[in-house]
C-alpha cells in the first residue's frame, strides 16, 4: 500500500509538471493591415509580471527558428526556454507570409516586419501578462535588420536589444545571397514574383516591394536613433555576414549608449550542425545582458 500511494503520488506530481510546463507556453495571435499574426508566448511559472523579450527570427525562418540536429529544438524556442527558467517570458512570432502567419512570402518586406514587429511590441504591452515597462529585443540576421528599426521606431522604452549576426548591409546581403542579377530582376518587375535558388538549396520567389525595402531600411542609420543597452554577437567565420567582427563593430561605431561586442569563432548559425555548445553560450550571454536592462 505505502508503494501504491508512492507511486500515486509520484504520477500525480508528474501530471501536474507536465501540465504547468504546457500552460506556460501558448500560441497567441494579433492582426496587421487585417491580416493574423501568430505568435508563441512563453510564461515562466510562478513569476508575476515578468520581463519579456520579442525574437524575431531571420530570412526565410520561422518563429522557432533552425532546428539545433543534436537537440531537436529551434534555437529560438530553445531560448525561450532557457529564459523563462532564469524569470524572463518572450514571445517569437512568424512574420507575415512565414511560418503560420497569415499572408504570402513573396509578399514579404522588411518595412512590413518592421510593422508587425511594432506590433507584437504593442500586443504585449497591451495584454496584463507581462511587464510592458520591462520589453527587449532580439533579432537574428535579416531579423536583426529589422529590430534595429523597431529598436529606434517604438513608441515602448526597450530595455535592451540584442542583435544576432545582424545584417548592416541588406541590399548587399540580398545580393550576395541571392546574386546581383536576381536583384537587378526583382526592381525591374512589376507584381509578378522573382524566383531564386538559395545556397543550400530552397527556392524563394520575391516580388519588386521586396528588393525595393532593402534601401528603405539602413540599420547602421536606425540604431543611432536607439541609446539603450546594446549587444552585437558575431562570429569570425560567418559566411553569411561578414567581415566580423568589422560589420558587427559598424552598428556600435553608431549607437550611443552603453553596448557590448560579443565576439566568438561561430558560423552563421552559431555553430548549430556541431552541437550545442556556442548555442548555449550565445543564450546565456543574452540573458544575462537581457537580466541586466531589466534592473
Amino acid at each position: 500500500m505505502p508503494r501504491l500511494m508512492s507511486c500515486l503520488v509520484a504520477a500525480a506530481a508528474l501530471m501536474v509538471a507536465t501540465v504547468g510546463a504546457r500552460a506556460a507556453e501558448k500560441t497567441v495571435d494579433f492582426t496587421v493591415d487585417g491580416q493574423k499574426i501568430i505568435g508563441t508566448l512563453n510564461l515562466p511559472d510562478g513569476v508575476a509580471n515578468p520581463p519579456v523579450v520579442l525574437l524575431l527570427h531571420g530570412f526565410t525562418g520561422s518563429r522557432d527558428e533552425l532546428e539545433i540536429p543534436a537537440a531537436k529544438e529551434g534555437i529560438f524556442k530553445r531560448a525561450a526556454r532557457m529564459w523563462a527558467e532564469k524569470g524572463i517570458a518572450s514571445l517569437r512570432i512568424d512574420f507575415r507570409g512565414s511560418g503560420q502567419s497569415d499572408g504570402k512570402f513573396e509578399d514579404t518586406t522588411l518595412t512590413g516586419q518592421v510593422k508587425d514587429a511594432l506590433a507584437a511590441l504593442d500586443f504585449l504591452a497591451a495584454g496584463n501578462e507581462v511587464d510592458e515597462d520591462r520589453m527587449a529585443l532580439v533579432g537574428w540576421s535579416m531579423g536583426g535588420a529589422v529590430a534595429s528599426a523597431v529598436a529606434a521606431r517604438s513608441d515602448h522604452d526597450l530595455t535592451s536589444v540584442s542583435l544576432w549576426a545582424p545584417g548592416t548591409n541588406m541590399p548587399a546581403a540580398i545580393a550576395l545571397l541571392l546574386g546581383p542579377d536576381v536583384v537587378k530582376q526583382g526592381l525591374a518587375s512589376a507584381d509578378k514574383p522573382v524566383t531564386a535558388k538559395l545556397p543550400w538549396g530552397a527556392e524563394v520567389a520575391l516580388k519588386k516591394g521586396f528588393f525595393e525595402s532593402l534601401y528603405a531600411i539602413d540599420p547602421v542609420a536606425e540604431i543611432a536613433e536607439y541609446d539603450e543597452p546594446l549587444l552585437v554577437a558575431v562570429g569570425t567565420k560567418d559566411d553569411v555576414v561578414f567581415p566580423q567582427p568589422l560589420a558587427g563593430q559598424i552598428l556600435l561605431d553608431y549607437h550611443e549608449g552603453p553596448e557590448e561586442l560579443w565576439v566568438q569563432p561561430m558560423d552563421h548559425a552559431f555553430n548549430a550542425f556541431q552541437g550545442t555548445e556556442m548555442v548555449d553560450a550565445l543564450i546565456a550571454k543574452t540573458g544575462d545582458f537581457i537580466a541586466a536592462g531589466m534592473k
